[in-house]
């Protein structure tokens, strides 16, 4: 009776993912398998996959293992005993079986090796010992390679990010760029990443990778705060910078100005370092949790869904009830829908009336970035002058950490300058809402605008009985 043999191929990299390379390495172990007399029973096949990288999973070469170590196959066909294993611990997991199991068959297309013999096996772990230090090499080689392109501001190939054009990195995606412009401009409004990130999902924005159900929070997090928006070279995640101090630029189209993109990157920031620290949730459902108190015991009142409404039903849709569950007395609720709309108009009312005493502009500019540039002028001439033997390193270690101490002082005293510019500039124009284009604000946008003007919302009692609703029992109190 036949042997039964799995065939396996692999590719390290098949950019046009037209999966030639593995066909072409089938072909060759199929003609070797029918020379043996062998039947071909399986293909395992990994395109595009490295077997070098020790966090990338090989699914059909475990697969493979799996099926061996079962019995299902009797040995393995490949073209070359690199295409099997690039990391020596792969290959024991394969001796092993065949410890297990001496009467497997083993094939190579390339050379005659036999890893079912003492003397294949010693020479298995000498050629993968080769092949892994050979991708060592490589890879050495490749990182040095992309550094070099990074100092020179150059752009590191591969899909190009959202933000910019599929067919050319160097030129900005007008309508992807508008999406995180707008994205940019409702976090600094106080709109949270995953009400962002919902939209985007339900819009098809920000190329999730394909097969995810979900756009990760992360993945947004860093299209809206990457530093290429403004230009900026990165290597490894970092920003890199030349010898005086300064970013080295891409040669690509920036998206952001820097007053923007340090605006977000800060406004992010705080909002997580405020998280970590009071172990705040900013998920919303309704306009007023967190903000409306019972009229009785004074304890916020939340929320609560109606969970047999329908669409076009006459029930309330949701409620602002006093629990018991909260801490409160459980006597006072009210139907949520009229509430929101009469603490919407007065708001908006009330910003109408402040907005015709206009204050005073804010500068548009930082007032210390001539002080930030001479500091960068130091630091640069302080470099020069050690690589010129003007001064020693010696002198230059005691003399450059509190200039960059400084530098990055003053940086961060600029970041958050534009951070509350650019609120203030995307927070301010309100005063032509209406009520119902207010209500179809993301509710994180609709409470940054109700606390702007109030610091609580008194429920009161509306005593026993079906009543209809009344305004005088809701009691805003203002700033």
């Amino acid at each position: 009776m036949a042997r039964r043999v799995g065939i396996y191929t692999r590719i390290s990299r098949d950019d046009e993912g037209d999966a030639l390379g593995v066909a072409r390495q089938q072909q060759d172990c199929e003609r070797l398998a029918d020379l043996r007399s062998w039947q071909t029973v399986k293909v395992y096949e990994d395109n595009d996959v490295s077997a070098f990288k020790r966090n990338v999973v090989r699914d059909e070469f475990e697969l493979m293992l799996k099926d061996l170590r079962a019995g299902l196959i009797d040995g393995i066909v490949a073209y070359d005993l690199d295409r099997l294993a690039r990391q020596p611990r792969d290959l024991e997991r394969l001796i092993e079986i065949y410890d297990e199991r001496p009467r497997l068959e083993f094939a190579t297309v390339t050379n005659d090796i036999n890893i079912g013999t003492p003397d294949g096996r010693t020479m298995a772990r000498i050629m993968v010992a080769f092949a892994n230090k050979s991708s060592h090499d490589a890879s050495r080689r490749i990182r040095r390679k992309h550094l070099e392109l990074a100092q020179q501001g150059k752009d590191s190939g591969g899909p190009a990010p959202y933000g910019w054009r599929k067919d050319d990195r160097s030129k900005v995606d007008p309508e992807a760029a508008k999406a995180i412009r707008e994205a940019q401009r409702e976090i600094l409004t106080g709109v949270r990443i995953g009400t962002i990130r919902n939209r985007w999902q339900e819009q098809g924005l920000g190329h999730p990778r394909q097969g995810t159900k979900r756009m990760a929070h992360h993945h947004l997090e860093h299209i809206l705060t990457s530093p290429r928006l403004v230009g900026y070279r990165t290597y490894h995640g970092e920003i890199l910078y030349q010898d005086d101090g300064q970013p080295v630029m891409g040669e690509w189209e920036p998206i952001n100005t820097l007053e923007e993109w340090e605006a977000v990157r800060t406004a992010i920031t705080e909002r997580k370092q405020k998280q970590k620290q009071f172990g705040k949730s900013y998920a919303r459902k309704y306009l007023l949790s967190g903000i409306a108190r019972c009229g009785l015991c004074k304890t916020k009142i939340r929320g609560q869904i109606n969970q047999r409404w329908q669409p076009g039903s006459k029930a309330a849709r949701y409620t602002y009830q006093c629990s018991v569950v909260n801490g409160g007395c459980g006597k006072v609720g009210r139907v949520g829908d009229p509430v929101d709309r009469m603490i919407a108009q007065l708001v908006l009312e009330e910003q109408r009336t402040r907005a015709a005493v206009k204050g005073t502009p804010l500068d548009q500019r930082w007032p210390r970035e001539d002080q930030l540039e001479q500091i960068n002028q130091d630091v640069a001439q302080l470099v020069e002058a050690e690589r010129s033997k003007q001064i020693t390193v010696a002198t230059l270690l005691q003399l450059l950490p509190a200039k960059e101490r400084e530098r990055d002082e003053l940086r961060l005293e600029r970041a958050r300058f534009y951070k509350e510019l650019k609120q203030a500039e995307a927070k301010g124009d309100t005063t032509n809402l209406t009520v119902d284009e207010f209500l179809t604000l993301p509710v994180e946008r609709q409470q940054e605008i109700v606390l702007h003007s109030l610091t609580a919302v008194i429920i009161h009692p509306a005593g026993r009985g079906r009543r209809k609703f009344d305004p005088s029992l809701i009691e805003p109190v203002w700033r």
